[in-house]
């Protein structure tokens, strides 16, 4: 956003973002009926972490969707939206979790301190101490 070129972060930023357009059937900041802005990662990320994350997929789908399917959709949609850029997948690791050939790790425990800039606890994350504060980063490259 600073230097206004897309750069591959800021493309899975923005196909997570896509992904959860699609499943919840809603903007990436849209407005409640009393004109509250809501923001789309952080009501999913809401739902996800009260357990009702298929609460959030999108109503015109009438349930005719695999809960299996739309889970995996919801949460590479999270992972690919995290606001620290080193943080998010490559694509290449996104494909895979969506040809099944590799199963996205089941714990997708979401932090949050006073919005979306928090971090996500995954099997292929690991947490490091940098100063006073904690920060996740990938063990495996890109």
């Amino acid at each position: 956003m600073r230097t206004g070129k897309a750069t591959p972060l800021t493309d899975v930023f923005a196909f997570g973002v896509f992904l959860l357009e699609i499943a919840c059937g809603r903007r990436p900041v849209d407005h409640d009926n009393r004109n509250n802005q809501i923001v789309l990662v952080d009501w999913v990320i809401e739902h996800h972490d009260k357990g009702s994350i298929l609460d959030v997929v999108d109503p015109r789908l009438l349930g005719k969707y695999e809960t299996n399917e739309v889970i995996l959709v919801l949460k590479l949609g999270l992972i690919c939206a995290h606001p620290l850029p080193n943080i998010r997948p490559s694509m290449g690791r996104v494909v895979h979790y969506l040809d099944s050939s590799q199963s996205i790790p089941p714990d997708l425990s979401l932090m949050r301190n006073g919005g979306f800039d928090s971090y996500i606890n995954l099997d292929d994350l690991s947490m490091v101490s940098i100063g006073e504060s904690s920060v996740t980063i990938l063990l495996e490259g890109r």
